[in-house]
């Protein structure tokens, strides 16, 4: 896989994440200039602000999933993963529960945390919990994510990206958090988990060295 290609690919999952709210934020201003009733204004003005607050939270949490992310900082602090993953989930019907016993993550854990989190919460299709856990061993940093669903669907295509060899498979914009995860797997040097159960769970696992 050509680098170009899966930057080319990536920017166009970003593209798609942000389209619906930006195109609901334009709608909303459109109204809004020629909407005469007070009430159906103020209606206008909550989807202007609930649109700007998606594209705000959906930004912030590319730049910790994707980006750069805190800088040049070797960790990140657990209280902004916090506030990434749930700002991503605000307008869903997801709760998420952290149970963290680290206030800091090394910057390849806290990327890994993002995209398991955010793969696991699309399979919800009609909401449920995740479950965002991370746990220092004594030659290792667990991480695990449980999704629990009333319908609950985990791509056969971002499974197999997780669990085989992904180099003869075609990157889309579904999967491309998966192959970033398999990448920085690779080179963290790390083990990956899955059980995608048939019982409307979840549960993802991925065991970083520390020593």
């Amino acid at each position: 896989m050509q680098v170009t290609d899966f930057a080319s690919i990536l920017c166009s999952r970003l593209c798609h994440d942000l389209v619906s709210p930006a195109g609901a934020l334009s709608t909303g201003l459109e109204l809004l200039q020629d909407e005469p009733d007070d009430a159906m204004r103020e209606q206008c003005l909550d989807l202007l602000g609930s649109s700007a607050r998606q594209i705000t939270n959906r930004l912030k949490f590319f730049r910790m999933a994707f980006g750069a992310g805190a800088g040049l900082a070797d960790s990140v602090d657990v209280r902004e993963l916090q506030a990434a993953l749930n700002g991503w989930f605000d307008a869903d019907k997801v709760q998420v529960h952290w149970m963290m016993e680290t206030d800091l993550l090394p910057k390849t854990a806290a990327k890994l945390l993002l995209n398991l989190a955010l793969l696991a919460g699309e399979s919800l299709l009609r909401g449920g919990v995740l479950h965002v856990a991370a746990q220092r061993g004594e030659t290792t940093l667990e991480l695990a994510i449980r999704a629990e669903g009333p319908r609950l669907r985990f791509h056969e295509d971002v499974h197999a990206v997780l669990t085989r060899d992904p180099s003869a498979m075609a990157v889309e914009p579904r999967t491309v958090p998966a192959f970033l995860v398999r990448m920085l797997s690779h080179d963290a040097g790390a083990t990956l988990a899955v059980d995608s159960a048939t019982d409307g769970v979840l549960v993802i696992g991925l065991a970083l060295p520390t020593a």
